[in-house]
């Protein structure tokens, strides 16, 4: 029987990899740009190793539990979440790993869309004899990866817009009185979402009303990484003094035929951060210009926490793949500010997940397949 058509037990084929999805979301926090993967290997009746990637320039997922198994490794069956690489990046190729070991079989949930790799790892496979099969627990290995694959599939970032409002859909006070909508335990959730994205934007509306910092304030392991601060400031008029530009500063974004603003050293200032120029766009920037450049600087997941224009602006241009919503039980009048700023009727979203999170709702939603 070739080494392709191997018997396999479905039930056992989904056991060890959805252990190995769990090894890979160890890596939630910590793996970008690198995909989150994890490997289980399988010999006569029990796992004998396992492993998942921590952080870009660290070993893969694979390797691990190749050193965890030791001889073991054998003729032993490896599932894995996502294909092994074939080439050589900044560490050396998982697939000459699983040969050299003598792994007998593997089971990958997904390929991978990097052209590097793209089909190229499963044929040195195939090409020493060992069996390859793929497909189980495909999509939610995609999921688990969704910035990643959308960074090669799209050229661009997987957009996950976050907004908190009350139950009469606004988010501000009409007096404009800085508050709080959602609460402590939402807070804390969004800080979550922070840190697994790869970078977190805003509009120069939000930074000149609230001035966040739009950073992690989580202890979540050994190694903190705080995402790229963005920041879409379409006529450099932001203070450089706003929070968001101290520390590790930010990424602006500018229209390339925007002229100095009034305040000669608020430019100057600013031009300390890295700035790069896009062409205009209806109401502000080129978002989808904005995507692709982002896509460039390898990032995965972008995470927008912004104001009503620019919540607009994304949803207009049907550039939103996730929405994270979080409703308050509380009511801010028809005179507040409201959820999001469009014209007409936008595309419909479905339910993914709805939960409460301390006194507040937490609304999932993706734009509804047609």
């Amino acid at each position: 029987m070739p080494p392709d058509m191997v018997a396999s037990d479905p039930v056992l084929d989904q056991t060890q990899m959805a252990r190995a999805l769990q090894l890979a979301e160890l890596g939630l926090f910590t793996t970008d740009p690198n995909p989150r993967v994890g490997c289980v290997l399988w010999r006569d009746g029990r796992v004998v190793g396992e492993g998942w990637h921590a952080r870009a320039g660290e070993p893969h997922a694979e390797v691990l539990a190749l050193r965890a198994a030791g001889d073991q490794a054998r003729g032993a069956t490896a599932y894995v979440t996502l294909e092994p690489c074939s080439h050589t990046g900044r560490t050396p190729p998982c697939a000459d790993a699983l040969i050299a070991a003598g792994i007998a079989h593997v089971h990958c949930a997904t390929g991978d869309p990097n052209p590097r790799v793209a089909g190229q790892g499963l044929e040195r496979l195939r090409a020493a004899g060992l069996g390859v099969s793929m497909g189980t627990l495909q999509a939610p290995a995609r999921a688990l990866n969704a910035g990643f694959f959308s960074r090669f599939e799209r050229a661009r970032p997987f957009v996950r817009l976050k907004l908190a409002m009350s139950l009469d859909a606004r988010t501000a006070h009409a007096n404009g009185l800085k508050a709080w909508i959602s609460g402590p335990e939402a807070r804390a959730d969004v800080q979550r979402w922070r840190a697994r994205c790869s970078a977190i934007m805003t509009g120069a509306g939000t930074v000149q009303s609230d001035d966040p910092r739009l950073d992690v304030r989580l202890a979540y392991g050994p190694w903190v990484r705080q995402p790229l601060r963005v920041v879409l400031d379409s006529d450099l008029r932001c203070d450089p003094a706003a929070k968001v530009f101290q520390g590790h500063g930010a990424l602006v974004f500018a229209a390339d035929d925007a002229r100095s603003a009034p305040d000669a050293s608020s430019v100057a200032g600013l031009s300390a951060q890295r700035i790069e120029r896009v062409a205009r766009g209806p109401g502000g920037l080129d978002l989808a210009a904005v995507l692709r450049r982002l896509a460039d600087l390898e990032i995965n997941e972008l995470l927008v926490e912004c104001g009503p224009r620019l919540a607009g602006a994304f949803l207009r241009a049907a550039l939103v793949d996730e929405l994270l919503l979080y409703v308050a039980p509380t009511l801010l009048g028809a005179g507040a500010l409201p959820l999001a700023d469009f014209d007409g009727k936008l595309d419909a979203f479905e339910f993914r997940d709805v939960r409460r999170i301390g006194a507040d709702l937490r609304l999932i939603l993706a734009p509804r397949k047609v």
